[in-house]
């Protein structure tokens, strides 16, 4: 008996029904080096796919005698071959894994030695920017024989799924507790929108330090402040002081405020910098895995700052592209990299000039690209006027919610400290009279004096 896995493969293919079904939709005929066991394989799958079932012996040697690309010693061989088959007695599971093992190593070796055809400028059609997305490739290929769900069979894991916990990352701020339903759920994209200097990097810079504080491994990416900027204005935050001080910190005041945030911690935040529209999701996917090796730190968030100076991965800077599709393209890139590595993703967006100053920013405001908005789970406008800069608030208004309904809470207001880089909780008073609160009690009649200037307020 042949013990080559490749020989139980593919005689298991024609009498293990069971095991033909689990891994056919797996394996590929470039994984088999031998060429008639490449022509078999063939045979089998071309008749499975027709009739589904596993075809005979007979019928494989009268399906490869019909064929007219082969010469009479590799049809010889292979009728050697299928006469060796023989059904025997395997347990199921060993050979449902070995084979899955063979089809990565497989698949692997073989994105190698296009990689190497590649590097050497012997395939003309592919330049090495294919490289890293071949060998990923070959590296998730796996056996998932998840083909659906199914509505009678799945009903208890349905009701199951119903009460349980999803996985979250709290914000520090209520108000966007309640309109997340307690968080950002993991494998999801979410978007703060604003104008030039209201608080896109603050937001996000606050956010790191909130989920830094609860313990949590944090990646901040910036493609448009220094890597020590951004750890300026996080100092600030943790610190509670004014970024404008942190310069006259004398080094032993400075060492022991850092020490106090590491006791109060068990995350790291890791900060890298990237030139504007130079990387995309291909470099922070190597980010990711060079973090794993060399740290052994995997995050449990990502901040990207911001998704506009992002690159593509699928489309170069010179290419003759709109600017919607680019965009859109850069959004669905970083949501299958957070779909990928089970984290969240929050970026930002610029609005358009129309809706730069707006008191009433919308999701036709959003720059570049409505596909944008399409893509992300979560959109929401950070809004700032004379009045409310008065007062150290800044207005949050919903554009897209996939986590709730995005009418609670519309449109709300939190507290801003620019000079600590920081976002607070502000009375439910100042909530009261600002339409489309969510409130009760809000009456669109009695809009409080402090937002009857606002112009171009929508009701």
């Amino acid at each position: 008996m042949n013990d080559r896995i490749e020989h139980k493969i593919l005689s298991n293919l024609i009498f293990t029904e069971d095991y033909m079904r689990k891994v056919i939709p797996f394996i590929k005929d470039s994984y088999f080096d031998v060429y008639s066991e490449k022509i078999i394989f063939s045979e089998i799958n071309n008749y499975i796919v027709k009739y589904s079932t596993p075809p005979t012996q007979s019928i494989l040697s009268i399906e490869i005698e019909n064929r007219k690309d082969i010469s009479e010693e590799i049809f010889n061989e292979c009728i050697v071959k299928l006469n060796d088959f023989r059904e025997e007695k395997i347990e199921q599971q060993w050979l449902i894994d070995t084979t899955e093992k063979w089809c990565k190593e497989r698949a692997v070796y073989l994105a190698l030695m296009e990689s190497v055809k590649i590097a050497d400028g012997n395939d003309k059609t592919r330049s090495r920017d294919a490289i890293p997305s071949i060998l990923s490739e070959a590296l998730s290929v796996s056996f998932d024989d998840h083909v659906g769900h199914d509505y009678f069979l799945d009903a208890a894991a349905r009701y199951e799924f119903y009460h349980r916990k999803e996985d979250k990352l709290p914000f520090d701020l209520d108000l966007f507790n309640k309109i997340t339903k307690g968080g950002l759920p993991r494998k999801t994209l979410n978007i703060a929108l604003a104008g030039t200097g209201v608080g896109k990097s603050l937001f996000m810079c606050h956010q790191a330090s909130a989920c830094l504080l609860e313990g949590k491994n944090v990646l901040y990416i910036t493609l448009e402040m220094a890597e020590e900027r951004i750890a300026e204005r996080i100092d600030a935050n943790l610190f509670n002081q004014d970024i404008r001080s942190l310069v006259d910190l004398a080094k032993p005041m400075y060492d022991t405020k850092v020490e106090k945030i590491m006791k109060k911690t068990q995350g790291s935040l890791i900060i890298k910098e990237y030139p504007t529209a130079s990387a995309h999701s291909g470099h922070f996917a190597s980010l990711l895995s060079e973090l794993a090796l060399k740290k052994g730190f995997a995050p449990d968030i990502i901040f990207i700052d911001y998704l506009n100076i992002c690159s593509s991965s699928r489309y170069k800077g010179s290419s003759n592209i709109n600017s919607y599709t680019l965009v859109k393209s850069i959004a669905e890139e970083l949501r299958g990299l957070a779909v990928e590595h089970n984290v969240p993703i929050v970026s930002a967006t610029q609005t358009t000039r129309s809706g730069y100053g707006s008191s009433d920013v919308d999701l036709t405001d959003t720059s570049e690209s409505f596909g944008l908005p399409a893509t992300a789970d979560l959109m929401f406008a950070l809004i700032s006027t004379e009045e409310l800069e008065e007062m150290n608030q800044i207005m949050v208004k919903q554009l897209k919610n996939r986590y709730n309904d995005s009418n609670i809470f519309k449109r709300f207001v939190i507290g801003i400290d620019r000079s600590k880089m920081k976002l607070y909780d502000v009375e439910n008073s100042a909530q009261q009279n600002i339409v489309d609160s969510g409130q009760e009690d809000d009456h669109t009649d009695r809009l409080d004096k402090k937002f009857r200037s606002f112009e171009g307020f929508k009701v």
